[in-house]
């Protein structure tokens, strides 16, 4: 299937049904009175989210999207039905936002959440409502009012704990193979990851964590550049970010340290939130590094990029230094969901620390 992480919707909850405007008739009531009903409730639209959808790919041919309107109101007292609702199955870290403004409106961030995006329109009231002890025969009925229509835009952005980033053929959806259950398209070429794919690594008995490759970035992806930038987004809810980089590239004027600036100042300038995430460098390849030259490699490699963060090296091809990077992920993301849980004052009358 076609991976599609951004669409456009049209959205229309249903209108409300008229008020009726009747009188009681039956044989010796001279003066039975008014007895018209309110019109029916529009429909609403609701948005849920399905942790079985991973796309957006059907709104891409299914853009309009109307929900039933009331029915009117009749006479003997009758009121209209209510329209019928509709729900759209959206994934997990779909982001709804208004298509002319930009302005974010929603965000379906829970498995099973459901909110409302549009409003079906309240029923008009018929002649009964209007019954007084001066208005005895009221002719008035109210309009049905008009439900909420609204042009939305969708963008998707994965729930990762940790992204991927790096320039192409740096060994991204080799680690990703590697470590994981994701099993991606992997070639000698670039570009060969064309979407996000995410794999869940399993670290140990209900200890796991999710990460997400991306399509590789190259040096203007913030302006538009390449693949990349189409999916940045995608790495501004994860925890870590892992750069990934060649550390033996087959060109010998390709420098990797000046590759790994590229990648760094694309980040900044796509986001100053998503520069400042943690990140970690992770040096790729060492297996087409002589093992009597590696260690000089990787000192001059980050003495030059003067990077102060945690260092790995490894090679995905052979899991050569896998293992101490998944358990130093796992304890940073494991650390990092701890501290994100709200504090929760607990009542000194059932705290068992108390008088210990």
């Amino acid at each position: 299937m076609k991976f599609v992480d951004e669409a456009f919707i049209d959205i229309a909850a249903g209108d409300g049904g008229n008020g009726c405007v009747s009188f009681r008739h039956e044989k010796y009531k001279e003066f039975g009175g008014p007895n018209g009903g309110d019109g029916g409730r529009g429909g609403h639209v609701f948005a849920v989210a399905d942790p079985n959808l991973n796309t957006l790919v059907d709104f891409r041919y299914a853009r309009r999207h109307e929900a039933r309107r009331g029915q009117h109101g009749m006479g003997s007292d009758m009121f209209g039905a209510a329209g019928d609702d509709i729900t759209l199955k959206m994934p997990v870290g779909t982001v709804i936002s208004d298509a002319e403004t930009g302005d974010v409106l929603y965000e379906l961030l829970t498995p099973g959440e459901v909110i409302t995006i549009a409003k079906g329109g309240d029923g008009g009231f018929g002649n009964m409502r209007f019954k007084s002890a001066i208005n005895r025969a009221p002719r008035q009925k109210t309009p049905g009012w008009p439900g909420e229509a609204k042009s939305l835009k969708l963008e998707l952005k994965v729930l990762a704990d940790v992204g991927l980033l790096g320039m192409p053929n740096a060994g991204k959806s080799t680690l990703i193979t590697a470590i994981s259950n994701a099993r991606p398209r992997i070639a000698d070429y670039p570009f060969t990851t064309l979407h996000p794919n995410l794999g869940v690594v399993r670290v140990g008995p209900e200890q796991s964590f999710v990460v997400a490759d991306l399509p590789g970035l190259i040096e203007g992806a913030a302006e538009g550049a390449g693949l990349g930038h189409l999916f940045l987004r995608h790495l501004q809810r994860t925890r870590l970010l892992l750069h990934i980089v060649d550390l033996a590239p087959f060109d010998d004027n390709v420098d990797p340290v000046a590759q790994a600036r590229a990648i760094v100042g694309e980040l900044k300038k796509y986001d100053e939130a998503l520069f400042r995430k943690p990140r970690w460098l992770v040096l790729n390849k060492l297996d087409m590094v002589p093992a009597d030259e590696r260690a000089a490699r990787v000192k001059d490699f980050v003495r030059r990029l003067r990077f102060k963060g945690p260092v790995f090296e490894i090679s995905a091809l052979t899991r050569e230094g896998c293992e101490p990077l998944i358990k130093a992920v796992f304890q940073h993301v494991q650390a990092q969901q701890v501290a994100e849980q709200p504090s929760v004052d607990v009542d000194p009358r059932f705290d068992d620390s108390v008088g210990k």
